[in-house]
């Protein structure tokens, strides 16, 4: 087990140590959220055979916090042929997150790539295991496109902000306009919120992923504290109910939740 001590170690040794400064409350809540994480990767890691090289995506990275002690922590005590890609849009963070590689001397190789996550060509051809912490907007739901579209065994997401942009919050507008949902903004954006996060999870159990949807860490750590997840397990009739799930929401069929 990770603790969230030790990550705080870590986030002061290979991000702010080279600043001069100290870790600010901010850092020491997301200490909080990176060991949650890290504790649901290695349990992820541990249904994987050991003869069978793992590739654990970051996607959204940020600075790679996940992807790098993931790298340092878990995989390079595993004994595993592994490796670690972080994607993140943002050229600053991942400069630091290159830095921040060179500092963490792991036996894992790590490549950071600059990309958006809905960008094809940034994803490695096969994926074991995606993980995202604070995927914001639209980026939570590229990450479940690409994970269903490189058939990733697992996926550990937890969503930040809703982008009204997203087409299921355009759909849950209009519900939320149909059924009558009183505009006063605390209750129609947790009726929108909902019918989001309800089509994320029948989008993965419609492309074959038995989905869990759990609390990572309490609602005083972060508000948006919500994991989903993932395990593919391609199970017809699971992902014929999950579809016709999606239609009772109005939703268009996507053509990543047709069973094999």
């Amino acid at each position: 087990m990770v603790h969230a001590t030790e990550i705080e170690q870590w986030l002061h040794r290979l991000y702010i140590a080279a600043e001069g400064a100290g870790l600010r409350f901010e850092d020491r809540r997301k200490a909080l959220e990176v060991a949650s994480m890290l504790e649901e990767l290695e349990r992820a890691i541990r249904r994987f055979s050991r003869t069978s090289p793992l590739v654990l995506v970051d996607a959204a990275a940020g600075k790679s916090y996940v992807g790098l002690l993931a790298a340092k922590l878990l995989l390079d005590s595993s004994g595993r042929r592994a490796s670690v890609v972080t994607i993140e849009q943002d050229p600053k963070r991942v400069h630091a997150s290159i830095l921040a590689v060179q500092r963490l001397q792991a036996s894992t190789p790590v490549e950071c790539i600059v990309a958006d996550v809905a960008r094809e060509e940034a994803w490695p051809r096969e994926a074991s295991i995606v993980a995202a912490l604070h995927a914001c907007g639209p980026a939570a739901d590229a990450i479940i496109g690409r994970t269903i579209s490189t058939r990733a065994r697992q996926l550990l997401l937890v969503p930040c902000c809703t982008s009204d942009a997203l087409p299921s919050a355009a759909n849950a507008r209009a519900q939320a306009e149909r059924l009558g949902i009183p505009r006063h903004a605390h209750v129609r954006r947790r009726f929108i919120q909902a019918i989001v996060d309800t089509h994320r999870t029948w989008r993965l159990e419609a492309a074959g992923y038995q989905t869990e949807v759990v609390e990572f860490v309490p609602p005083t750590v972060t508000p948006h504290n919500l994991l989903w997840r993932s395990r593919l397990v391609g199970e017809p009739k699971r992902m014929q109910a999950a579809q016709q799930k999606l239609l009772a929401l109005a939703m268009e069929p996507l053509k990543d939740c047709k069973p094999e």
